[in-house]
């Protein structure tokens, strides 16, 4: 039995978490999946960390690749996550169907919170984009602390995150409540990948795993947690 390290980012983790446990049970191997802040991830990877699997945004695998971190012909696709804002439970859902819609939510919103990952450095650059101001922004550490303000405040807040990691946030108990992606027009849409790392031990049953990953069942397990 050969035991595998799954370092991982994002709003992956559900699906990812649900296909390691179908490959131990068809391969007696063990996986062991930790998820964290995608900056913690490229840090870690980057420093030569003994994991064996890394699964991060596309932007990150590319570094990886180019700072010859993992293997590049081991890496695949697991899917594309897209962007939405999430209030505290029994809140009025604000209206986002439209850029104009959106705008109006945010202006009559006492602030956004996000994350200082990826995800939420697009939403503080989208709202100066549009022209609203930066005291409209509260960082959280990651989106778990993101959706855990929004729903303990007393304050009207817009939590933004990608909408698998609000879906399983919901499902887990937080007080909040989906208010809807964002526009079409504002859409972030991240895809996220895996791969096998240089420092991984085990990199045949490693590569395995990958491959796992990309099989048709596994891509049905992440469209169910969100990840089209």
């Amino acid at each position: 039995m050969v035991e595998l390290k799954v370092l991982g980012a994002g709003p992956v983790k559900r699906g990812v978490t649900q296909i390691a446990a179908q490959f131990e049970k068809d391969t007696g191997n063990r996986v062991i999946v930790e998820f964290t802040g995608a900056p913690a991830v490229r840090e870690r990877v980057l420093a030569g960390e003994a994991v064996d699997v890394a699964v991060v945004p596309q932007s990150a695998m590319e570094e990886f690749v180019a700072q010859h971190r993992v293997a590049a012909n081991t890496r695949v696709t697991l899917g594309r996550s897209r962007m939405g804002l999430a209030m505290r439970k029994g809140a009025v859902a604000p209206d986002l169907a439209s850029v104009a819609a959106f705008k109006q939510a945010v202006t009559e919103a006492d602030a956004v919170v996000v994350n200082v990952a990826s995800s939420g450095n697009y939403v503080v650059k989208l709202l100066e984009k549009l022209g609203l101001g930066a005291d409209k922004v509260v960082k959280q550490a990651d989106t778990v602390k993101v959706m855990d303000h929004v729903a303990t405040s007393p304050q009207n807040l817009l939590g933004a995150g990608q909408l698998p990691e609000i879906r399983e946030l919901i499902d887990k108990g937080v007080a909040i409540v989906l208010a809807g992606s964002l526009p079409d027009e504002l859409q972030s849409i991240t895809a996220y990948e895996a791969a096998v790392t240089k420092a991984s031990a085990n990199a045949d049953v490693a590569a395995t795993f990958a491959e796992y990953l990309a099989q048709p069942a596994a891509r049905a397990a992440m469209a169910a947690t969100g990840i089209d």
